[in-house]
């Protein structure tokens, strides 16, 4: 249930009473209006859901303020817009998407970035933060709008009061542009015609169609997938098909694509890859409607995710085994390298995207100089510089999953599986060490550790074993997870050149190796590198299954499905991370990467080391499929019954 406030003075009473009535019409459940902080702060103590916050002299259209209420963006959520703040008001400077400072102009030292829009909407989470920031403001402010005690009036709207003492208490805030659709605060009446005039003048439906777009993606996409798909996005509206619906007719044309690129042939494999485009628009198009309907949810966001990962990866099974009946002995092996190189790219991804966010938060720990800093700069400068060339190479060359696909589709189209394997993995590659590279020299600069910030063990995905080794004091824990990686990497390299001549037991040896990583389990992970912590921990996994693999003779098909329901495991995990939610219920019973690797070696070593590998994947699997099971339908259910439950005869708490 969505509360609405509107503060309201004597002299914006029926722009009050226009707003109240949009908000009614936006879907918020119970609208207030108020006079003074000390009444929002009573309101918003006692709510049981979402606040949003605004004030009176906001002219916008309805779907602003349904956009600003239905963000999917947590905690809080701050409307800003652009343009100098006027006087009064206040102005806020963003990084990467969140409101890191708000004060007046003066304040932020020429640093702005916008202007707060007289409107915010606030999590359960933050609910305490904001109703502190409002008794506290109420302490020293008479009544919205009203003189102050001495004669002297007040000219900063208490909305902007509010808004600004919340970002300094340090709550997590979002920034919610308004692109195409109008959002104006007024001044006076002259300003109220006008802004309304501007909302009357913009057909609402069309530009939230095309608000469905992203306002920045990457080249293929915004070329030849986004300039079409909004058709698609009106007619599955229409035909009331759900996000989650569009969803599973992505996979399925996957899926129909990968079974295409298995069986061979040109007439299959053109027809593959009309599917795996037709596939990723889908892919586009389900949020795309997500956000044209307003339609968001937690399982939503992380289904997604974990159907674009499932996607790829059973394409790259289709063109393994395609590549392995044309008669191409590593078919499986480049699906297997395209797979675990592109998973551990996204862990270095979701770290680095962690690092940057905390830089944010902490702008004065980010003044380290040097190359980084003048990297960092030239990096804004390029994203600024939208539509340039340098803008799109820079959105390229990291080879996002439209270019991915659009590469894959091209080459097995042109040429076959096996082309199409070696040009994604040649991709992969080559902007994987672009990155890291860059992101190196930058995270340098920033001086600021993330890892410590978390329950680390968590994001490692440390088991028990790990939890209960002695911390060394000669090394941090990215140099030993680096050590774990080279020594697996032997190992491997060691398997392949000598086959069936190399002892079993040298698996004990390198999970010796190995387990170096897991000494640094409760060592501190405050580093400017650390952010590389869990990614070296993926890799090092990887390459010791897949060493094991073909160490103990398991077809390579096994090791690719091992390693895939690993993908899984990791992905699940890591989604949940970044969207605030808990771990898998049943995290514990995956043993950690530690454990794994043991029970591997325990079964390379007594010679069932593709018995072991296939029993503790589908263990795995069982693992994964319960905790998707009680996360999000058992558990939702339960509480839904509590709920339901609480009230008792009439509706009244029993007792």
């Amino acid at each position: 249930m969505t509360l609405a406030i509107v503060l309201t003075t004597d002299e914006t009473a029926g722009l009050a009473d226009r707003l109240a009535g949009q908000c009614r019409r936006a879907g918020i459940d119970e609208v207030r209006q108020v006079g003074d902080l000390a009444t929002l702060a009573d309101l918003a103590e006692s709510a049981a859901g979402p606040v949003l916050v605004t004030g009176a002299d906001l002219v916008a259209h309805t779907a602003v303020l349904r956009h600003l209420a239905t963000s999917p963006a947590e905690p809080t959520v701050a409307l800003v817009l652009a343009g100098p703040p006027g006087p009064g008001r206040t102005a806020v400077r963003e990084d990467r998407g969140q409101v890191v400072a708000a004060g007046s102009p003066e304040a932020l030292d020429g640093e702005a970035t916008g202007v707060f829009g007289g409107a915010l909407r606030v999590d359960p989470a933050n609910l305490p933060v904001l109703v502190a920031a409002a008794r506290s403001i109420a302490a020293e402010v008479v009544p919205v709008g009203a003189a102050a005690a001495q004669g002297v009036v007040d000219d900063e709207p208490a909305i902007d009061k509010l808004f600004a003492d919340l970002v300094s208490r340090d709550a997590v805030t979002f920034a919610h542009r308004v692109r195409l659709l109008v959002a104006r605060r007024v001044a006076a009446d002259d300003d109220r015609a006008a802004a309304e005039a501007a909302v009357a003048a913009v057909d609402a439906d069309r530009a939230e169609l095309r608000l469905s777009v992203k306002e920045r993606d990457d080249f293929f996409t915004t070329v030849f997938v986004s300039t079409w798909s909004p058709y698609v996005t009106k007619l599955a509206a229409r035909l009331r098909l759900s996000p989650t619906t569009v969803t599973m007719i992505s996979v399925a044309f996957a899926v129909t694509a990968a079974l295409l690129f298995g069986a061979g042939g040109r007439p299959a494999l053109v027809t593959g890859a009309v599917l795996l485009y037709l596939g990723f628009v889908l892919d586009c198009v389900d949020g795309q409607l997500a956000r044209y309907t307003r339609t968001f949810s937690a399982w939503g966001g992380w289904l997604d995710t974990m159907a674009d990962r499932a996607k790829e990866f059973i394409v790259y099974a289709g063109l393994g085994f395609g590549a392995t009946q044309a008669g191409f002995r590593y078919g499986w092996a480049l699906a297997i390298a395209a797979m675990a190189v592109q998973t551990v790219r996204h862990m270095t991804d979701t770290w680095y995207g962690a690092l940057h966010d905390e830089a944010a938060r902490r702008p004065r720990a980010t003044t380290g100089g040097g190359l980084g800093d003048r990297l960092s700069a030239a990096s804004n400068r390029v994203q600024a510089d939208v539509g340039s060339v340098t803008y799109w190479l820079k959105r390229t060359v990291v080879f996002p999953i439209g270019e991915r696909w659009a590469l894959t589709a091209l080459v097995v189209a042109l040429f076959d599986q096996r082309a199409a394997l070696l040009a994604v993995l040649t991709g992969m590659v080559l902007a994987f060490g672009y990155t890291a590279a860059l992101r190196l020299l930058r995270a340098r600069s920033m001086r600021v550790g993330v890892l410590n910030t978390v329950e680390t063990t968590l994001h490692r995905d440390d088991g028990p074993l790990a939890r209960a080794l002695p911390t060394p004091r000669w090394t941090g824990p990215l140099g030993l997870a680096a050590s774990a990686v080279l020594v697996v990497a032997v190992l491997l390299g060691l398997a392949l050149i000598g086959g069936d001549a190399l002892p079993r037991w040298s698996a004990l040896v390198a999970l010796g190796g190995l387990l170096l990583a897991a000494a640094g389990a409760r060592a501190s992970h405050g580093g400017a590198l650390d952010w590389l912590v869990p990614a070296a921990l993926r890799a090092a996994e990887y390459l010791f299954a897949i060493a094991v693999g073909v160490l103990g003779g398991a077809p390579a098909w096994l090791i690719f499905g091992y390693v895939f329901v690993l993908t899984l495991h990791h992905y699940d995990l890591t989604a949940r991370l970044e969207k605030r939610k808990l771990a898998p219920p049943w995290h514990e019973a995956t043993l950690g990467w530690e454990g794994r690797s043991v029970v591997l070696t325990l079964s390379a070593i007594t010679g069932i080391a593709a018995v072991g590998m296939a029993t503790l994947g589908m263990y795995l699997l069982v693992v994964f499929v319960g905790s998707v099971a009680l996360a999000w339908v058992i558990q939702p259910a339960r509480a839904a019954r509590a709920a339901g439950s609480v009230g008792g005869v009439g509706g009244r708490p029993p007792g």
